[in-house]
């Protein structure tokens, strides 16, 4: 079977990360979205297993003791971190996995995986960031203040990735962002594996 690829996707808050992935999800296959553990409390609507993994600090702690993450970071109060037998056991079914992570957390991912791929994505300008968080209704004026200060630190990163997409026009954006999964599964020694028969027929 043909390993799955791994994708890190990451952005400062504000900048539509989320929603470009989730509506990824739908328009591809064979591409799942890893999910993460938390140490922060459910939002209304959310679901265990589903948004996030809600553990306390004690069990996140534990785990970090264990060794049984990818990666792991405090983002503002919370612990957040992405269990690495899951992510291994879904690419060695031969889906593309997606880690929603900062630049924390994707430098983990890079020294433990090399062969990951990284997309950074970038607002198209910080007073649309700071509207957009401002829309959401989520936050008070105090913590958009301090998002708006980490976005700066967090795009800073934007260096270290393989990709850059600017979320301006959602749909041109959602289209640089499968294009990007979609050529790559075109790569020689992924297809090679996926066509063995076709070459086999054609080549004899």
């Amino acid at each position: 079977m043909v390993t799955g690829k791994l994708y890190i996707i990451s952005a400062p808050s504000g900048a539509g990360k989320t929603s470009l992935v989730k509506q990824l999800r739908g328009e591809l296959d064979k591409l799942v979205v890893s999910v993460s553990h938390t140490t922060r409390s459910m939002r209304s609507g959310e679901k265990h297993g589903s948004d996030y993994f809600f553990v306390s600090v004690d069990e996140f702690k534990a785990m970090i003791e264990a060794q049984a993450f990818l990666e792991h970071a405090q983002v503002f109060d919370n612990f957040y971190g992405t269990a690495q037998k899951t992510v291994e056991y879904k690419l060695a079914q031969g889906l593309d996995v997606i880690l929603e992570i900062d630049w924390q957390g994707a430098q983990q991912v890079r020294q433990m995986l090399s062969e990951s791929i990284s997309i950074f994505i970038l607002p198209p300008s910080i007073d649309v960031l700071k509207q957009r968080l401002q829309n959401r209704g989520q936050d008070t004026e105090e913590t958009i203040t301090r998002r708006m200060r980490d976005a700066v630190t967090e795009m800073s990163h934007y260096p270290e990735f393989d990709y850059l997409i600017v979320n301006d026009d959602f749909s041109m954006a959602l289209n640089q962002l499968k294009s990007i999964i979609i050529a790559n599964r075109q790569l020689q020694h992924r297809q090679q594996q996926l066509l063995a028969p076709l070459l086999e027929n054609l080549l004899n």
